[in-house]
């Protein structure tokens, strides 16, 4: 085909798209008088969401607090510990594509059974502490209940206080359908067990806790990077029943803080202290400084145990500072704690 031939089919085609835009009274792929459908009948296909991985994320140090800074890589006793950047990159992808999809973001909430103790799940266990637990090692204590999403008032599961899920709608004024950010699957729950934070909610700061290496990260989204604010040690909660938990693994919202969080003597009522600037994340476990044992009430800034083995109570310890800086930085409705293995 020359050249003139060439120009004169694109003004045809030009001229046939134009027409057809502006021909109102006709219905959708409905054809013209030379049988050409018309432009405005053109499907628009919608593009596939893009799924990131860990590949996605992109993390770059800007430390804005640099004291007891850990390198990425350094010696513990007669061996290494390291950040596990990886494993935290999959969890903010796992994050971001939630904020990704949209929807209303809720917080299941059960603090202290604040909203009532859940019901006893059918072939439930007991765990270590003599506490009824779910399959999947969540306590009933502190707990949401997770119903079948079939609406079969089948009790499937429990849920963690701090976990994150999407808010699907609602069939009765009592039950609300959702699903899981913080776990895997759909379900019913009644309405006093979660805070609802609405389809506005984007999370940007990270505080990224590893259970097996004893240290703490935070991490703020800034353009299209994870911005590394800290790298520091900090102690975990150990598993040792009767009393100390261990710091269960997974996603929560930062849902309060206290500048003192007054805690017990363990098996009693009586207060034997308080950890500074603390900030809540599932049932009493907090993000706190150097805890203060009474009668000594001035806080204390460091201590030899942190970054070495797990010995809270479910909290994990920081330095008074490090913990001040997330205590200021992390805001509720944007802050999430990632606890990983």
């Amino acid at each position: 085909m020359n050249s003139r031939n060439l120009f004169a089919l694109f003004f045809s085609i030009v001229v046939l798209i134009q027409t057809g835009c502006n021909t109102g009274n006709k219905s959708e792929g409905e054809e013209s008088e030379n049988g050409v459908l018309q432009a405005d009948t053109i499907l628009q296909v919608p593009e596939e969401k893009r799924v990131l991985t860990e590949d996605d994320i992109v993390l770059q140090k800007d430390l804005q607090y640099d004291q007891y800074t850990l390198d990425d890589v350094y010696p513990y006793q007669d061996t290494v510990r390291r950040f596990q950047w990886e494993k935290i990159k999959q969890e903010i992808a796992r994050l971001e594509n939630a904020v990704a999809d949209g929807g209303n973001w809720g917080v299941l909430n059960n603090y202290k059974n604040r909203n009532g103790e859940a019901p006893t799940i059918e072939d439930f266990v007991r765990n270590d502490y003599r506490l009824v637990s779910d399959q999947h090692g969540v306590e009933r204590y502190q707990s949401v209940p997770l119903y079948s999403a079939k609406g079969d008032s089948t009790l499937v599961r429990y849920g963690r206080d701090g976990w994150l899920v999407k808010i699907n709608g609602s069939d009765t004024t009592d039950f609300l359908s959702v699903t899981g950010v913080s776990m895997e699957g759909t379900y019913l729950l009644p309405r006093k067990y979660i805070i609802s934070w609405g389809d506005s909610t984007r999370f940007h700061k990270v505080v990224a806790v590893d259970v097996t290496n004893q240290h703490v990260a935070t991490l703020e989204k800034k353009g299209d990077a994870w911005h590394i604010l800290s790298m520091n040690p900090a102690t975990s909660g150990v598993h040792k029943p009767p009393h100390a938990h261990e710091t269960p693994v997974g996603i929560f919202a930062i849902q309060e803080k206290k500048e003192k969080m007054y805690y017990l003597k363990d098996g009693t009522s009586e207060i034997a202290g308080y950890a500074p600037y603390a900030s809540r994340f599932t049932n009493g476990a907090y993000i706190h400084g150097v805890p203060v044992q009474y009668p000594r009430k001035s806080i204390i800034e460091y201590s030899p145990s942190l970054g070495t083995t797990p010995r809270s109570h479910m909290c994990v310890r920081n330095a008074s500072s490090h913990a001040k800086f997330v205590y200021e930085w992390a805001t509720i409705k944007q802050s999430v704690v990632i606890v990983i293995d």
